[in-house]
């Protein structure tokens, strides 16, 4: 249990094209943070933006070298850029929200007095959704519900990745291997002690969502949650089978029954509604499997969920780990020199 108060705090963000709301998140990380006695970095993951938010956290950067940057190779997503920010964390804790500053920074001292409390997990969950449309929050609760329902995890309902997690949260997060991973998913999963900590989520500062009902990400992240920690819709898909077997079986013996009769019944309505109920049942199926393929296919062939382009304000391991080799390559080869 963590009992511990921790002497340093990571921020992990992951943004893309956030240039009108960096100024403004960065003063109130630090209006934050500054009062806390411990140390702290604040760590952007660039997902590939296209605006100037790269140019002005590299200006933060010059004056503050608390804030670091990672920039990925190109658009990976969300998840797969948090996984990243956690892999350089050095943080005993490190603390995970979105960048748009509908998550308000000044929530996080109340999640490390959770945390030192002995909380390995602080998530937080939504008591209102501010600047969003009815439609969105009656969709995404019926979809946070589902979820909870069919998976085989204690997952909370209407809360996001803004959280905060010990160091050893983390090293297991870090574990996994999945080229989708469902993040929100995958910390309920590792399990440990975890606490909410409810709150109002404000408005967007500046800009549209990048994840608007109608984008298609909601409905990406949906599946991908759904089938990451669920198989209630092959299971579904079974009963579906067994339910037109039935139905089928049944329309057999009514057939035979009013062959038997004598009676001559046109049929073609009724035929032509059993195909289409046996086609959309069959693709329903079908499709539902293909979706479980797909993610199989893409864990088996072992990709990355992410690849670091380069870092700014962070020492990259991967230099020390081939200098590190080149060194033990040089003594080697001068020992063999010795030697012979």
């Amino acid at each position: 249990m963590t009992l511990l108060k921790p002497t340093k705090l990571s921020v992990v963000l992951s943004f893309r094209n956030e240039e009108g709301t960096i100024p403004e998140l960065i003063r109130r990380l630090r209006r934050a943070l500054d009062p806390l006695s411990l140390q702290y970095e604040i760590i952007f993951v660039n997902d590939d933006s296209t605006d100037r938010s790269l140019t002005m956290l590299k200006d933060y950067n010059r004056d503050d070298s608390r804030i670091k940057i990672i920039n990925m190779s190109r658009n990976f997503g969300n998840s797969p850029c948090a996984l990243a920010g956690f892999r350089f964390a050095t943080g005993d804790a490190v603390v995970i929200l979105d960048a748009d500053l509908q998550d308000p920074p000044e929530l996080i001292p109340t999640l490390l007095l959770e945390y030192e409390k002995g909380a390995d997990v602080v998530y937080t969950t939504r008591l209102s959704r501010a600047g969003e449309s009815p439609l969105k929050l009656w969709i995404t609760g019926i979809a946070y519900r589902i979820l909870r329902f069919s998976s085989n995890i204690n997952l909370p309902v209407d809360s996001g990745d803004f959280k905060l997690m010990s160091k050893r949260v983390i090293r297991e997060l870090l574990k996994l291997n999945e080229y989708d991973p469902f993040l929100r998913g995958l910390v309920s999963w590792v399990g440990f002690k975890q606490v909410p900590v409810y709150y109002d989520r404000e408005p967007r500062f500046k800009g549209s969502t990048h994840f608007s009902l109608f984008s298609g990400a909601p409905a990406r992240a949906f599946l991908s949650g759904l089938t990451s920690f669920s198989t209630l819709p092959l299971e579904l898909s079974l009963v579906f089978g067994f339910v037109m077997v039935g139905i089928a079986g049944i329309y057999l013996v009514a057939i035979l029954a009013t062959f038997l009769a004598g009676w001559n019944i046109p049929g073609w309505t009724t035929i032509v509604a059993l195909i289409l109920i046996l086609g959309a049942t069959q693709l329903l199926t079908i499709g539902m499997n293909g979706i479980y393929l797909g993610r199989i296919y893409n864990n088996v062939q072992h990709r990355p969920a992410y690849i670091v382009e380069s870092l700014v304000g962070i020492d990259d391991p991967r230099e020390e780990n081939a200098a590190s080799i080149e060194a033990e390559s040089r003594r080697s080869r001068e020992l063999s020199e010795v030697q012979t």
